[in-house]
C-alpha cells in the first residue's frame, strides 16, 4: 500500500491536534484525496464530536405553508406566481391535517417552508403558529416556523430592520427558524438563477439578527446547479466565518443535492460518489458546526452512505412537496432506511428534535 502524499499527513496531524484545515486544502481534498483518505479525515473531525459507529435520526416533515413566491428562482418547479392556477395558501384547518398525519407516522419535528408570499406579514405568521403551538403543546412535537430566506422576505414586507423583525418573532413565542435558502453562498451564484432573492451579506445579517434575539438556526447548502467548485469553497469559507463569529450558535449542517426536473434551470443530477466526496469536505472544513446531516430526502438510501464521510444525523422525511416537484421520492418505510444505516455497522438512535444553543434535547 503507498503512503499518503505529504500533503495529507501534514493535514492529518494536524486535525489530530485539532487544528483546522484551510480552504485551499478543502479544495484539493475534494479534487485529490481518495475516498479512503476523504473518510479518515472526516472522522477525526467527527470523532470530536461523537462516537464512531453511532448516528442519530428523527421522523419529520416539511410541510409546504404557500406556493406563492415571486422570487422565481429558476431552479425552483415548486413556485407559482401570485394568482397563478395552481397557487395555494394552507389554512389553518389543513396545516393541522398534515401536522396529524406526521403524528400517525411517529414524526416528532415540523418544517414549514414556503414561498415569499406578497400578501402575509410578520402578525399573520405569528398569530398561525401560535395557534399550532397550542393545539400540539402536549404532543412534543418541535416546529422550525420558517426559512431564513422567508423571515428576510416577510420582514422586508412589513416594513422593519431584521432585529425588529425577528424580536417580534422571539416574542410572539417562535423558537426556531431553519436556514434554509441558502443553496449556494456566492453572490455570482445568486445574480444567475435567483436575482431577485438576496445577496449572501444580507442572508448572513438576517441570521444573525435571528440568533441575537434567542432564536435556534442551522445552516443549509445544495449542491449540483451549474456552481463551480470555487463557489461551493466560496460557501463552506464564509459559513465556518460566521459560525466563528456567532460564537458556534448554529446547531447543525444539512447539506443536500439539486433535483433539476421540471424547473426552468434543468441540468443533471450529481452523483452520489460526488455528495459523498463533497459532505466529507464539508465535514472537514466546518469544524465548529457540531452535527452535520445527509440527506435522505434527495438521496434516498444512498444518504446513509453518508454516514461513513463524516454525517453522524439524518432525517426521515414524510414529506415535501418543494423537492418532489423537482423529482425526489420519499419513503415511509423507515425501518429499511435504517436498515441501510445499520448493514454499514452504525448503532442509529432516534433524537428529538435540537435544542437552542446546539445540543440533542
Amino acid at each position: 500500500m503507498s503512503a499518503d502524499p505529504e500533503w495529507i499527513e501534514t493535514l492529518r496531524a494536524r486535525l489530530l491536534a485539532g487544528g483546522r484545515a484551510d480552504i485551499a486544502e478543502a479544495g484539493r481534498l475534494f479534487t485529490e484525496a481518495s475516498d479512503d483518505q476523504l473518510q479518515a479525515l472526516a472522522a477525526l473531525v467527527r470523532g470530536r464530536y461523537h462516537a464512531p459507529g453511532v448516528a442519530t435520526y428523527l421522523v419529520m416533515a416539511i410541510i409546504n405553508t404557500t406556493n406563492v413566491c415571486v422570487a422565481r428562482c429558476d431552479y425552483c418547479a415548486f413556485y407559482k406566481l401570485p394568482g397563478q392556477q395552481g397557487s395555494y395558501l394552507l389554512s389553518y384547518e389543513q396545516l393541522c391535517e398534515r401536522i396529524d398525519a406526521l403524528r400517525s407516522l411517529g414524526g416528532t419535528l415540523v418544517g414549514f417552508n414556503g414561498g415569499f408570499h406578497p400578501d402575509i406579514r410578520i402578525e399573520d405568521y405569528a398569530e398561525l403558529f401560535a395557534r399550532l403551538r397550542a393545539r400540539y403543546a402536549a404532543d412534543a412535537i418541535e416546529f422550525y416556523e420558517m426559512t431564513v430566506a422567508e423571515f428576510m422576505f416577510v420582514t422586508k414586507r412589513t416594513g422593519l430592520p431584521y432585529a425588529e423583525g425577528a424580536r417580534r418573532f422571539a416574542e410572539a413565542g417562535t423558537r426556531w427558524i431553519t436556514g434554509g435558502g441558502a443553496e449556494i453562498l456566492a453572490d455570482s451564484f445568486r445574480l444567475r438563477h435567483s436575482p431577485a432573492k438576496y445577496k449572501v451579506e444580507d442572508y448572513l445579517s438576517a441570521q444573525r439578527s435571528i440568533l441575537d434575539a434567542g432564536l435556534g438556526s442551522t445552516a443549509t447548502m445544495v449542491i449540483g446547479f451549474d456552481e463551480s467548485l470555487a463557489e461551493r469553497l466560496s460557501h463552506i469559507e464564509r459559513l465556518r466565518r460566521f459560525q466563528d463569529e456567532v460564537n458556534g450558535r448554529l446547531s447543525s449542517f444539512l447539506c443536500w443535492t439539486y433535483k433539476p426536473y421540471h424547473t426552468a434551470a434543468g441540468g443533471q443530477e450529481v452523483s452520489t460518489a460526488e455528495y459523498l466526496r463533497w459532505l466529507a469536505v464539508c465535514r472537514i472544513y466546518l469544524d465548529n458546526i457540531r452535527h452535520l446531516r445527509t440527506s435522505v430526502l434527495t438521496r434516498n438510501a444512498d444518504a446513509l452512505l453518508g454516514l461513513a464521510y463524516g454525517a453522524n444525523d439524518f432525517d426521515l422525511p414524510t414529506e415535501d412537496e418543494v423537492t418532489t416537484k423537482a423529482g425526489a421520492t420519499i419513503s415511509h418505510d423507515f425501518e429499511a432506511l435504517l436498515d441501510s444505516a445499520r448493514a454499514l455497522g452504525f448503532t442509529v438512535t432516534r433524537r428529538a428534535p435540537f435544542a437552542p444553543g446546539g445540543a440533542a434535547a
